[in-house]
């Protein structure tokens, strides 16, 4: 299968999905700081890999992964934040945690694809 748009990529699809599924988990809280902060992270996730698939370069490309790998580890450290705080009970995080750890370990795979000059063969001419 040819990947011609970012949304054609399964860790983009992903990411919506758990920013979607954050926004609704957090759309109550009250520490607007807080919420706000985590849900910006959570978006960014799937902005970088949209912005860096559509600058149609794989430095490019592999640069904005990295940045949404970040924002995936920001995420995870906040809700360790959102658990104690008990902003989250521990079966949430627990969900949370299992969504992010996936979509860090899908990045850091399409990143080795990158190196690997792989992708170029995925992409459509």
């Amino acid at each position: 299968m040819k990947i011609r748009t970012f949304e054609d990529l399964l860790v983009w699809q992903k990411s919506i999905v758990h920013s979607v599924e954050l926004y609704k988990r957090f759309q109550l809280n009250t520490d607007f700081g807080f919420k706000n902060q985590i849900q910006r992270a959570s978006i960014s996730i799937s902005n970088n890999i949209a912005e860096g698939f559509e600058r149609g370069s794989d430095r490019d490309f592999r640069r904005f992964l990295f940045i949404a790998q970040g924002s995936c580890s920001e995420v995870k450290s906040m809700i360790f934040i959102a658990v104690k705080l008990k902003y989250i009970n521990q079966d949430e995080f627990d969900i949370i945690y299992a969504q992010l750890t996936e979509i860090g370990r899908m990045l850091f795979g399409l990143m080795k694809t990158l190196n690997s000059s792989e992708i170029r063969k995925y992409r459509s001419d």
